[in-house]
């Protein structure tokens, strides 16, 4: 048996973190675990409505199967450190160096606009960026 990962993002507001990661990733809401037709069935076991926890937590995944699941979950404390682990975004770009170069700030400007934060570029590299919860992720341009 293979292991998979699963990645859980602690957050303020689960919403607003789901739906960056929708718009950076390409991914969409998780459907209910079987045998479950939606999530309010899912929480009703956990003596959850879905109005109790419908900010609690946002699940996500790739709609192609390849990417890791997230679970996205509203945690009462802040943020007080920088976060040990970090994804990578490697956007898939075509042409040489400069071309790859040129494709991740365009990603780079894209993922702004749906709310990150530049916090450094390492020039033809990567980009540093941080979501909207303060989270470090990479972004690299790698070759089509």
């Amino acid at each position: 048996m293979t292991a998979a990962i699963h990645l859980t993002l602690d957050c303020s507001d689960a919403r607003l973190l789901a739906d960056f990661w929708k718009t950076a990733l390409g991914y969409v809401d998780e459907p209910p675990p079987a045998p479950f037709a939606t999530r309010g069935e899912w929480l009703a076991q956990f003596d959850l409505t879905e109005e109790e926890s419908e900010d609690d937590g946002e699940w996500l995944c790739d709609p192609e199967g390849m990417g890791p699941r997230l679970s996205i979950l509203r945690v009462p404390e802040p943020k007080t450190a920088k976060n040990r682990l970090h994804m990578d975004i490697r956007v898939p770009v075509p042409g040489g160096p400069e071309a790859r170069w040129a494709g991740t700030l365009a990603e780079a400007r894209r993922l702004v606009d749906a709310g990150a934060r530049v916090l450094e570029e390492a020039d033809g590299h990567h980009v540093v960026m941080a979501d909207p919860e303060g989270n470090e992720f990479c972004l690299v341009g790698v070759p089509a």
